[in-house]
């Protein structure tokens, strides 16, 4: 059972943290707890996106990104697993510095200073020299980037089935058993 904070930052991908989320719930039976911390970029970014306010209403343990008293901003919390998704660079650059002025990056310091999984779900093209090496910066820390790079071998129809093919990557890159398309597999669903 695994204790996991998802991180929305205001890059473009809403898409992404929905399926996420949705998919994290079905997963329940493996998750012991589900935190969600929205920047409130990600709200306008969501609700432009997707032109509703469905964020708000996931029945997970929402917290505010200068709340400070999360349980997962602290290694003493014991969370397992953190996904931001989607990452801005911003945020990205903050991590690999180690600059924790809210919620997301400390939690993302926490990640990695014990040894725990960080998944930064990377949206943005093209990347810059310094977007690379804050991508190595934080990988040679521990932590797993994963751009938001869809995959194209299940024969995805819609906006969101291409989406999920990186939703479904994150959750394999979190632990978790889920049921996708696999490359090779005759039980492609």
């Amino acid at each position: 059972m695994q204790k996991i904070v998802v991180a929305v930052t205001g890059a473009s991908g809403s898409v992404y943290t929905k399926l996420l989320l949705t998919k994290l719930l079905d997963l329940k039976a493996q998750v012991a707890e589900l935190s969600v911390v929205f920047t409130k970029n990600a709200r306008l970014v969501w609700e432009t996106e997707l032109g509703d306010e469905s964020h708000r209403h996931f029945p997970v343990k929402y917290y505010e990104a200068d709340d400070f008293s999360a349980p997962f901003v602290s290694g003493s919390g014991q969370y397992t697993t953190m996904i931001i998704i989607p990452c801005s660079m911003g945020t990205l650059g903050r991590i690999a510095v180690g600059i924790s002025n809210d919620v997301i990056t400390r939690a993302a310091d926490v990640m990695l200073k014990e040894r725990r999984k960080l998944i930064c779900v990377a949206r943005e093209t093209p990347y810059s020299l310094i977007h690379i090496r804050n991508m190595e910066t934080i990988t040679l820390a521990g932590g797993i980037i994963c751009p938001a790079t869809p995959s194209f071998y299940s024969q995805p129809k819609t906006v969101e089935e291409v989406a999920a093919t990186v939703v479904d990557r994150v959750i394999d890159l979190a632990g978790l058993t889920a049921t996708s398309f696999r490359w090779g597999s005759q039980e492609n669903l």
